[in-house]
């Protein structure tokens, strides 16, 4: 995908290899789903999230390990090709582990990890850190792997969390602040913490070592890309579901078209309002990692989740007898994709813009209180109908949403009018 458009402009795209290694995810994400259909209840529903954030950050890893490379180079592709295999594997094993058996999906995402290790080592100048933190998480996820709950889980966290910080909340600027801070006489005031009003301006300064720049259009069209493989786990929920159906009538087809309109509408609202202010955003701050990880690493968690949980919700739906939590998992779903892609915030200058989203918010949830009036179907056609009603709101409004960020791209955080 490297073509004229990224050469005249020096901003890399996503390459092929890159989407070769997205499809073992594609996998991935089907079987974390499946762990709510075939358990849809909140139980189901935590696991499936346990294992999707774990998922989540082994991606994240080679999202990095791209996205810092200049150049599509042939030890680039070897090693993500490596990490294909340990991927897979924990692929295969995400069931086994939802039902309690973690041992080889830890081992596994433990091999991806050494995987980014060495990889970080050998194709990146500046990055020891980055490869000494891997080192540390492959250790730590194989140790895991033989540790009972509830240990087992307090190490993964940790992990996770030393991972978020060496990969993209690192800040060179604070920790050479300490340095001087320590280098001062005895008896001298520290340094006062950063209120949040700061800490957000902060991130709106490029880093100062250049080699740890985010490319901006790489990160947004890798995420973009996912967020199109999770839409996929919508569709393939509708027409998996409504195969099994024997008898094709009303029903089946407002099933099969609200399921397919709702897919429709969650990819219009993220390319539309939600992709291009966020993309922007970063390019204002100068490729801040800190922004990075703010907007996608961690920004994209929840709503990526959503799709999933929208897309058991619509299989449940529309399958047969539906468990109460379908329709819940359905517009709980919406309402976090909502909130987490933050399509309904950015720029906008009217003072009940924060009012209005919550209430969006709100009402989205509460479509799910129909149910014991409506069919499940008949959830999934109002959701459907919801879905469209804000696609073609955020339309109306983007245009607004953009002026206003691009004017001041501080009130992406908060509302204009603050002080």
């Amino acid at each position: 995908m490297n073509g004229p458009v990224a050469e005249e402009s020096g901003e890399r795209r996503v390459s092929w290899v890159e989407l070769y290694f997205d499809l073992i995810f594609v996998f991935a994400v089907g079987e974390t789903t499946h762990v709510m259909v075939t358990d849809p209840n909140w139980g189901g529903f935590g696991r499936a999230l346990a294992l999707f954030f774990l998922l989540w950050w082994t991606w994240i890893g080679f999202v990095v390990l791209c996205n810092r490379n200049d150049e599509d180079r042939i030890p680039l592709r070897l090693f993500v090709l490596a990490g294909t295999l340990p991927s897979a594997v924990a692929a295969v094993e995400t069931h086994a582990a939802a039902d309690g058996h973690a041992m080889a999906f830890l081992i596994a995402l433990a091999g991806a990890r050494l995987v980014l290790a060495l990889a970080f080592a050998f194709t990146f100048d500046h990055a020891r850190q980055v490869s000494a933190g891997y080192g540390v998480s492959t250790v730590i996820f194989v140790a895991a792997a033989f540790v009972p709950a509830p240990w087992r889980f307090v190490l993964l966290a940790f992990t996770l969390i030393q991972e978020a910080g060496f990969l993209l909340l690192r800040n060179d600027e604070r920790g050479r602040e300490r340095k001087r801070g320590r280098a001062r006489e005895p008896g001298a005031t520290r340094p006062a913490r950063r209120s949040r009003a700061e800490s957000v301006r902060a991130m709106f300064k490029p880093p100062a070592d250049p080699a740890r720049r985010v490319d901006a259009a790489h990160l947004a069209e890798r995420f973009g890309l996912m967020i199109i493989i999770l839409l996929g786990e919508v569709v393939v929920a509708v027409g998996s579901s409504a195969v099994e159906i024997p008898v094709h009538g009303t029903r089946y087809w407002l099933g099969l078209l609200a399921g397919l309109v709702l897919a429709a509408a969650l990819w219009w609202i993220y390319f539309t309002a939600a992709a291009p202010i966020s993309e922007y955003v970063l390019r204002a701050s100068g490729g801040n990692p800190s922004m990075a990880y703010g907007l996608y690493a961690g920004g994209h968690l929840s709503p990526a989740f959503a799709l999933l949980t929208m897309a058991a919700g619509v299989s449940l739906a529309l399958s047969g007898k539906a468990p109460p939590a379908a329709a819940w998992f359905m517009t709980g779903g919406l309402a976090v994709y909502l909130m987490g892609s933050r399509a309904l915030v950015g720029g906008g200058r009217e003072r009940s813009g924060p009012l209005l989203r919550a209430a969006l918010v709100v009402v989205t949830v509460c479509l799910a209180l129909l149910r014991p009036a409506i069919s499940t179907t008949g959830v999934v056609l109002v959701t459907a109908a919801w879905a469209c009603a804000i696609a073609a709101y955020v339309t109306w409004r983007f245009p607004d949403r953009l002026k206003g960020v691009t004017a001041d791209p501080l009130t992406f955080f908060r509302p204009p009018h603050a002080e």
